[in-house]
């Protein structure tokens, strides 16, 4: 139904937020080692990007979305609708919540891998 309202609307606060931190970061201009705040705030809006734009080709697919108004076909009834807030609360945020996990994830792991090669890195020097 609208379930990738969810995704989508935190990938258009996420694409804002990564804009600010860019701006900021360049302003700033300062070395910084690893990969930068804004890069990783980058993967997430492409995965959140990436999802809810297949979510909504689905639903476009499925006849869930129309190109006219009420542009979502449950929400012209409203019994439809409460059906279809339930959903978005449900599905639409649950996922979100794990594209977002699997991004702090990755972020985690590239994180330890840098930090892994940067080790055995300074071993090798001192050998």
């Amino acid at each position: 139904m609208a379930c990738f309202l969810v995704p989508t609307t935190e990938a258009i606060v996420t694409t804002i937020v990564t804009k600010a931190v860019k701006k900021n970061e360049i302003k700033k201009n300062e070395e910084h080692e690893g990969i930068m705040l804004s890069e990783k705030l980058g993967w997430l809006n492409k995965m959140l990007w990436g999802g809810s734009g297949l979510l909504a080709f689905e639903h476009v697919w499925h006849g869930e979305v129309t190109p006219f108004f009420p542009f979502l076909t449950n929400a012209s009834n409203p019994a439809d609708a409460a059906a279809m807030l339930h959903e978005m609360a449900t599905s639409g945020t649950a996922m979100a919540a794990v594209v977002t996990l699997a991004w702090a994830g990755l972020v985690a792991a590239s994180g330890r891998l840098r930090k892994e090669s940067g080790e055995s890195g300074e071993k090798a020097v001192e050998a």
